[in-house]
């Protein structure tokens, strides 16, 4: 049994394509790692007792990046802007995402991709003039495919 098992989620990379950065890959949290292939229920026409159950098309969740806010000229932040402010009048620019979990060497134990991925949402969180809390801003990603590449 390895001493990194099991592993501990708090130590992960990020990367994008084309995006570079020292901050880029500072965020506190990572959701989403998600997929699955849901069943098609048919009913058997002769028999009412009994229903065929086949997959359907797999399904993924979107990928969710939180982070403390951080300045709105970072290539990340750029991009996002570029895609979510400029609707449907510019083509669609996606990225690949390697998202890493780190052994306590820092090197990858997993490393999921997510392909032609662009993002989807931001979102800050609420002010509070009572709670001494960091703002933090969520990202949210659609992607074509998720894979396992390690």
């Amino acid at each position: 049994m390895s001493d990194n098992y099991p592993p501990v989620s708090y130590y992960f990379s990020l990367s994008f394509s084309d995006v570079t950065g020292q901050t880029e890959a500072s965020f506190k949290e990572v959701s989403g790692i998600s997929n699955e292939i849901p069943i098609e229920e048919i009913k058997d026409g002769e028999v009412n007792s009994f229903k065929h159950r086949l997959p359907g098309k797999i399904n993924y969740s979107n990928l969710v990046l939180k982070r403390g806010l951080i300045s709105k000229d970072s290539p990340l932040a750029e991009w996002c802007k570029a895609t979510l402010e400029g609707g449907l009048d510019n083509p669609l620019e996606t990225k690949n995402i390697l998202v890493s979990l780190l052994d306590q060497d820092g090197k990858p134990l997993k490393t999921w991709s997510f392909s032609d991925a662009w993002p989807l949402k931001w979102e800050v969180s609420d002010f509070n003039s009572i709670n001494d809390e960091l703002v933090v801003e969520t990202l949210e990603f659609a992607y074509r495919f998720i894979q396992m590449i390690r």
